[in-house]
């Protein structure tokens, strides 16, 4: 039996999303017996390399790539049963098994009604647009606002799928008919197109809450899976320019529906450097030649949309601000090889903000695009990092430059990623992540 805080591993993103946690989460996920994502849709994107395979996964947990771990999805999440299948499709196409993926009843579904009104929505925003991934996430979670949201156990059930669509759907094309100028949806279409998705997922639909609670009281090793970056929070993110759900930690226990005690360490991933995709504030974002150096050397291009990263400088208030938002107790330094050939590595450790020096974000994240970083400068590194297997094997530069990470955050670095293969990972000494190799 496991036991100890550290069996209980929160992995959260600690920047504006995109930080390498589908490559955190698989490297643990071999220790683990359990792997729980608690928010977020197909918006997400995690990208694991295995080998000589790349796997590109939207609803599924890293933890599927490692046979034996339950994954799960919680009521949290909203749920595009469509893609999802066709994701689980292309898993076992690949030789991946599938058969431990457990979905929350109590999750939300996205349908195609949300996907339309989500991308008319940005149409008619223009210049102000969000910069949404048009897959309906926001418009499901408004729908479970509303309290007229689809959820897994109407989903899977068709006598109770055509009852409630025939309830919903007449006001979804309305909205969609009188304010955006689209035809709407047939009801008995709708059903037909679900109808293959409903089957297939009716025998994976459980009460996910329940079944976490006996894995943590059996004393199961749980990895608790957040997706996007702390950023992009609804709440604690940079408004409006945010997703649809709360991507801290501290919305684990609400997503899974377990108490707050139950979540042991909380590791943060931030890159070496700082991106994000779609609009928004970005404070240390580099437009020119170092930007497009960063995007084709880290090939910073979203793994859900294709979208090229705007791409920027490490930014220690952000980092700073993650660490208190989510209570981390350690950091994984990602993608530190991208720096390798720099003369000059950069870290903001402080912001110019109406004629003060700040070390905090302001209290309106609006007001970041009126400040300018405050940079601590140190000597780059020209040698290669992807085979350095210890601290003791990456050059003094690097090494100095994780130290200052370390002062500037405020967080321990337990874990460090030079490279996309599980084996180009390094755990330093004294890391509570030793447990987990």
């Amino acid at each position: 039996m496991h036991t100890g805080k550290a069996n209980f591993l929160a992995v959260m993103g600690a920047q504006w999303g995109d930080e390498g946690k589908g490559k955190i989460i698989d490297f643990l996920a071999a220790r683990a017996d359990v792997v729980a994502r608690f928010q977020g849709g197909n918006n997400a994107g995690h990208t694991v390399v295995v080998g000589k395979e790349v796997f590109k996964l939207h609803h599924v947990p890293s933890g599927i790539l490692s046979p034996g771990t339950l994954c799960l999805l919680g009521s949290g999440m909203v749920i595009n049963p469509v893609v999802l299948v066709e994701e689980l499709a292309e898993l076992e196409r690949r030789g991946v098994d599938t058969g431990s993926l457990r979905i929350s009843g109590k999750a939300h579904v996205i349908m195609d009604y949300h996907q339309a009104l989500d991308q008319a929505n940005e149409i008619f925003l223009g210049a102000k647009k969000i910069g949404t991934t048009g897959r309906g996430i926001g418009p499901a979670y408004a729908d479970k606002a509303y309290r007229r949201g689809l959820r897994m156990i109407d989903f899977v059930e068709p006598e109770r799928l055509r009852k409630r669509l025939a309830d919903i759907l007449p006001l979804q094309n309305r909205i969609l008919q009188r304010v955006y100028d689209h035809p709407g949806y047939d009801l008995e279409e709708l059903l037909e197109r679900c109808r293959p998705a409903s089957e297939r997922l009716r025998p994976l639909v459980e009460d996910v809450s329940l079944l976490l609670e006996q894995q943590i009281s059996r004393g199961k090793r749980v990895l608790f899976e957040g997706a996007q970056g702390t950023l992009l929070d609804i709440d604690h993110g940079t408004y409006p320019y945010v997703t649809a759900s709360s991507t801290v930690s501290a919305a684990i226990g609400t997503g899974l529906g377990i108490g707050p005690h139950r979540i042991g360490e909380v590791l943060g991933v931030a890159k070496a450097y700082t991106t994000r995709v779609g609009e928004g504030p970005f404070p240390t974002e580099e437009s020119g030649e170092q930007g497009r150096r960063l995007r084709e050397r880290g090939f910073e291009y979203g793994t859900t949309t294709g979208r090229p990263r705007r791409c920027g400088w490490f930014d220690a208030v952000v980092a700073r601000y993650a660490a208190r938002v989510n209570g981390l107790t350690g950091l994984a330094v990602t993608k530190l090889d991208v720096l390798t050939g720099l003369e000059t590595v950069r870290l903001a450790e402080g912001y110019r903000f109406r004629g003060q020096t700040i070390r905090e974000l302001p209290v309106n994240l609006a007001d970041l695009s009126d400040c300018e970083p405050v940079y601590r400068d140190m000597p780059g590194w020209g040698e290669e990092l992807t085979a350095a297997r210890s601290l003791e094997d990456l050059p003094a530069a690097a090494r100095a430059y994780l130290e200052a990470l370390e002062e500037s955050v405020g967080v321990r670095v337990a874990l460090i990623s030079v490279g996309p293969e599980r084996s180009q990972t390094i755990t330093p000494p004294g890391s509570y992540l030793a447990g987990w190799q």
